[in-house]
């Protein structure tokens, strides 16, 4: 299956929503994932061009600087897992990341997605808002079903 549809770059406020690859600033990204922070997994630098080839990818800018991210990891019929759904610090609380998940789910290549996953530690409140509950043997682990 080749996906060569276009999916147009998204506005909210004067921030840029967009799923072009090209965009993505690959050292920020890198930085933000995987140097020691919380969300940091240990990933070396050398398989990280893989991690943003396998997904389908998502950035969030300001004035031509990136200032978020987050990527779905999907075989685009079954299943998807949301992954790094992250904003800059400093631009929290003013909406982005409520926007971001909007046009994660609006985008064309997840329309077909039956279960929809996610870890998370403190965002459920969130994640609850686009139809994800916990999981009751895990309570870091988000799932989300769609019987349509």
């Amino acid at each position: 299956m080749t996906y060569r549809q276009t999916y147009a770059d998204g506005k909210f406020d004067d921030y840029v929503l967009s799923a072009d690859k090209k965009k993505l600033d690959l050292q920020y990204v890198y930085d933000l994932l995987c140097k020691p922070s919380r969300y940091s997994t240990g990933l070396p630098p050398e398989r990280f061009p893989l991690v943003i080839k396998h997904s389908v990818c998502f950035g969030v800018y300001h004035e031509g600087k990136q200032i978020g991210f987050s990527r779905v990891v999907t075989d685009y019929s079954e299943f998807a897992s949301l992954w790094d759904v992250i904003i800059e610090e400093e631009y929290r609380r003013r909406g982005i990341g409520k926007a971001l998940m909007k046009y994660i789910f609006a985008h064309p290549y997840l329309q077909a997605i039956f279960r929809w996953f996610l870890m998370t530690e403190d965002a459920h409140g969130l994640y609850q808002k686009y139809g994800f509950k916990s999981e009751a043997y895990n309570p870091y682990v988000m799932m989300k079903v769609d019987a349509g």
